[in-house]
């Protein structure tokens, strides 16, 4: 049986080899970043990350010099802050007031966006504007929470009592306090917390 023939590279005729990144230049992460913006709400901080990563595998793969690629992209991030295509506050509070209506705590919230690079006073100012509607915002999230994984109070009436501290632990992990988990798992009825007062 003959051996599978191969090119001068030692692979496989038909087979190509995955071309490298591409060689980063101004245009080029502008036009990364117009594509991940149409893709994705984000803030500077996380948009420069993604950008940084692209410079920087065009300096292993390229030779580029990586300080003048972070000079581009800072160019660019300023650019965009200017004419609004990113903006801290706005994105801030958009995704507080997304992660509030699925149900997440206030401590969930300002992880996330510390994780993206979001600064702590707007991160205050952006919770504060998605818990403006609700009197017990993190009570209400638990409650979200708690009827969308079907704890507590939405669970079948006799299976209540065994899954009590399993459901007070989900709560807590989601970083909600003691108090909130305990007034939303202990609940007597869904009822209760969708109209009721708070504990």
């Amino acid at each position: 049986m003959m051996a599978a023939m191969t090119d001068k590279e030692g692979e496989t005729p038909g087979k190509r080899a995955r071309p490298g990144p591409r060689k980063v230049t101004p245009k080029y992460l502008e036009n990364a970043a117009l594509f991940y913006l149409q893709r994705f709400a984000t803030s500077g901080a996380n948009l420069r990350r993604v950008l940084m990563r692209k410079v920087e595998r065009s300096a292993r793969f390229h030779g580029t010099d990586p300080a003048e690629g972070a000079q581009w992209v800072d160019a660019l991030i300023a650019k965009f802050t200017a004419v609004k295509l990113l903006d801290d506050a706005l994105y801030a509070e958009s995704r507080a007031t997304s992660l509030r209506r699925r149900g997440a705590s206030g401590r969930t919230i300002a992880l996330s966006l510390r994780q993206k690079g979001v600064e702590g006073e707007i991160i205050d100012t952006a919770l504060a504007a998605a818990d403006e509607t609700e009197e017990q915002p993190e009570r209400a999230a638990a409650a979200r929470l708690a009827r969308k994984r079907r704890l507590g109070p939405y669970r079948p009436p006799d299976a209540r009592r065994d899954n009590r501290e399993r459901d007070l632990a989900t709560l807590a992990r989601a970083g909600f306090s003691y108090d909130v988990a305990l007034a939303v798992i202990d609940a007597e009825g869904p009822e209760d917390l969708e109209d009721g007062p708070a504990a």
